[in-house]
């Protein structure tokens, strides 16, 4: 980050804001640990800090300290907007572009006259914020939020609070610090965060083993669906709105079920498809292993992006005419 920026961002924090932080749409363990370790700083300089999420997040995520006070945009339009509008400065972590958040949310900050700061390590971000800390080098923007107290030379008010949130965030984007981002400096971070109080042996349970029967349930019938491209090194699966509705799905029940695709042998590019009819989409994820790089697989067909390994992306038709499309572009590529 330029030394000028961290200078006049020092500068703005100075003096008590009112200071909004949102995450993504559909926020993971990234932006949700990330927003709620910069609102855990902030409150210790006695801004007045309010995360708003675009929608709910999961409930594997609720624990996290802090979590009760976020707001839901989608709950509470008008309360959210106002508090929007009333706002001094606003952060943006975990995402580069508008559209993330959703169409009726992207409305009202397109329109707002506050000072954006972006914390991101997303590809191609867009330029709405004064104050922008993008790197795609990072496996987090929990790593980056981590440095970015540096920066201001705040480190010694991390505590095991933020420390809690940082630490889940880098757990969750790093794949259990198994993905390529994860580097030496990763692991430096956390080692301080454990001595800390961090509890590294407790947070794993909370977010990876208290499951309910109904999403193991959900698990194995995506396992059930699992389709394998042998040729082309690619396997993907699927699960219906009415796949959901029979095992009772809620928020957060298909995180991580994309992974299990890589784990087959010589698999390299994976994905799974999730009909929301709601939404009236095909909620789309891919993964790669190696140099096939999914972010621009999903920009390029699937109105989505990403990182090069993990990337997201929707379909708006049918899931019969979105398989199709995919195993016919799957077969077009070497991979």
């Amino acid at each position: 980050m330029k030394i000028q920026d961290i200078e006049a961002i020092a500068l703005l924090l100075a003096t008590p804001k009112k200071i909004v932080i949102i995450p993504h749409r559909s926020p993971d363990g990234d932006a949700m640990g990330s927003t709620l370790g910069l609102y855990h700083f902030l409150l210790k300089y006695n801004h007045e800090a309010v995360v708003i999420a675009p929608n709910e997040f999961p409930d594997f995520l609720a624990w996290l300290p802090g979590s009760e006070t976020v707001k839901i945009f989608e709950k509470d339009k008008e309360n959210c907007t106002k508090i929007l509008q009333e706002a001094d400065l606003i952060f943006t972590l975990d995402f580069n572009a508008f559209h993330r958040v959703g169409n009726e949310m992207e409305k009202v900050l397109t329109e707002l006259k506050s000072t954006y700061i972006m914390i991101d390590h997303h590809q191609k971000p867009d330029d709405y914020a004064a104050y922008t800390y993008s790197d795609t080098g990072f496996g987090s923007t929990c790593e980056m939020l981590y440095n970015f107290i540096n920066f201001l030379d705040k480190k010694n008010a991390i505590d095991k609070t933020i420390g809690t949130c940082i630490y889940t965030g880098i757990l969750t984007d790093s794949g259990s610090f198994r993905f390529p981002g994860t580097t030496g400096n990763t692991h430096r971070i956390v080692a301080e965060l454990i001595d800390l109080g961090v509890e590294n042996t407790k947070i794993p349970n909370l977010l990876f083993e208290n499951s309910s029967y109904q999403r193991l349930q959900l698990l194995g019938r995506a396992l059930q669906n699992m389709k394998v491209l042998a040729h082309h090194n690619t396997s993907y699966t699927t699960l219906t709105q009415e796949e959901l509705n029979s095992f009772e799905y809620v928020k957060g029940d298909t995180e991580g079920i994309v992974n299990y695709g890589l784990s087959i042998k010589g698999i390299v590019f994976t994905a799974i498809f999730i009909e929301n009819t709601d939404e009236k989409i095909i909620k789309i994820s891919f993964r790669s292993q190696g140099d096939f790089d999914v972010n621009q697989f999903a920009r390029d067909h699937f109105n989505g992006g990403g990182h090069r390994n993990a990337a997201g992306g929707r379909s708006e038709v049918s899931m019969e005419e979105t398989i199709v499309k995919f195993e016919n572009l799957v077969a077009q590529l070497t991979i």
